[in-house]
């Protein structure tokens, strides 16, 4: 059996973040190979890690990476906000987004290996949760925004607009990251979500006694209600709430967006 040095455990060590015992160990049986004992790790860690994929992967941190032409959101899911706030947890989800921008939504695969390794130093569930990248069309601007806590991306928000300019895009951005609207506009909704709540704001008025000629003008206020919590167009602007997103775009217009929000 091959002598273990302390100086080839502590290199062990450092490459995959697993125990000195354990690195030790897997020298030992790899015969001081370094590379043999590494593959040894890995395949101790993803076993474990299969026994961990049913846990629940609630938390997490978002990356999102803005290059000249292209945007991208990457969402990287972990069980504990303890992991998620990690060095080498933020780190990758950042790299990640990087890739994506530059190559594509398929480029955060080429890393698994990476996500693997994590999941055998960090020993929780971690997987890539939602991938998201925008190429704006000619003519359009991208706004995004990023809401951190502990180091971490929470919260992150992409938006496409033509015809305006790119702090408009930016405030549209902290819009969405705060009001979290689902869709754009109204008609963007599913057609049953939408019968269903005429449906029961209709029972609610009939049941608070109103009169029947007065139902349809107290159901449709009650819908726009409905409508200014889930639209975006018709939310109430944070930046002035006496008028609508869609009064404060004037000629341009909101082509798409996307929020990704951790355990959202």
């Amino acid at each position: 059996m091959a002598t273990i040095s302390a100086k080839d455990v502590q290199t062990l060590r450092q490459q995959t973040g697993a125990g000195m015992m354990d690195c030790k160990r897997a020298l030992e049986e790899a015969d001081g190979d370094l590379e043999a004992a590494r593959k040894l790790l890995r395949e101790r860690g993803l076993a474990g890690a299969a026994k961990r994929a049913d846990r629940e992967a609630a938390q997490g941190a978002v990356g999102l990476a803005v290059l000249p032409g292209a945007a991208a959101i990457v969402e990287l899911r972990c069980e504990t906000d303890f992991v998620a706030k990690a060095e080498s947890f933020v780190a990758l989800v950042d790299e990640l987004a990087r890739l994506v921008a530059e190559k594509g939504e398929d480029a955060a695969s080429a890393r698994q290996e990476a996500v693997d390794d994590l999941r055998t130093t960090l020993k929780e569930n971690i997987s890539v949760g939602r991938v998201v990248r925008f190429v704006p069309a000619e003519g359009s601007v991208l706004g995004s925004y990023l809401h951190q806590q502990a180091g971490r991306g929470v919260n992150a928000v992409l938006v496409e607009v033509k015809g305006g300019s790119e702090e408009l895009a930016h405030d549209l951005a902290v819009h969405i990251a705060f009001a979290r609207p689902q869709v754009l506009r109204p008609e963007d909704l599913p057609e049953a979500e939408v019968a269903e709540e005429r449906a029961t704001v209709e029972r609610m008025a009939r049941n608070e006694g109103k009169p029947e000629a007065a139902l349809p003008k107290i159901v449709e206020g009650r819908m726009q209600a409905f409508y200014k919590e889930r639209c975006l167009l018709e939310q109430p602007f944070v930046k002035d709430e006496k008028r609508s997103v869609g009064q404060v775009l004037g000629g341009a217009d909101v082509l798409r967006f996307a929020q990704v929000v951790v355990g959202g």
